[in-house]
């Protein structure tokens, strides 16, 4: 079997972030997606060794913040290379509190979702959240980065805890 063709499934590039006890993370994430229109659902796939896996299932609300094909790979990297167990991935990021009290990250956002979990599913190394959308916005008009923009543009690849992570050959 080919796993190479699970490339050209199509992503977007988003920061999935959440709360606990007073602290905010976030980490880049290509697993997001509208579930359904009404009720507005959409879901997330998170790593169970993210610290960020871990302040949803406390908070149980997430959000998502829709990043712009212009994102430099220096914020990228911040969120999707680094941990928030070292680091405040949120200091000196632009970001507000949320409806839900989970942090959005504005800066490079084209919009944000909030959401409050409704359901989950123990996919493996991951979990599935579903979460029910809360509060949405537009920030700004742009064209939203791709997975494989990010890729094939950028230059950039998938860490070991991503869902699209292949060992390269």
């Amino acid at each position: 079997m080919d796993r190479a063709v699970l490339r050209q499934l199509s992503y977007g590039m988003y920061i999935v972030a959440s709360k606990k006890e007073g602290r905010y993370n976030g980490q880049v994430a290509n697993a997001v997606f509208q579930v359904c229109a009404e009720p507005p659902l959409v879901a997330v796939c998170i790593n169970r060794d993210n610290l960020t896996h871990a302040y949803i299932e406390e908070s149980r609300v997430f959000s998502v913040s829709i990043l712009e094909q212009e994102t430099p790979m220096r914020f990228i990297g911040r969120f999707g290379y680094r941990t928030g167990r070292d680091i405040d991935k949120f200091d000196g990021v632009e970001h507000r509190t949320g409806t839900t009290g989970a942090p959005v990250v504005t800066g490079h956002a084209l919009g944000y979702l909030e959401a409050r979990i409704v359901d989950s599913m123990d996919v493996g190394t991951h979990t599935l959240y579903v979460g029910r959308l809360i509060d949405a916005a537009v920030l700004e008009e742009g064209t939203p980065m791709t997975y494989a923009y990010y890729r094939h543009v950028k230059g950039g690849k998938s860490p070991e805890t991503a869902p699209t992570y292949l060992p390269e050959k």
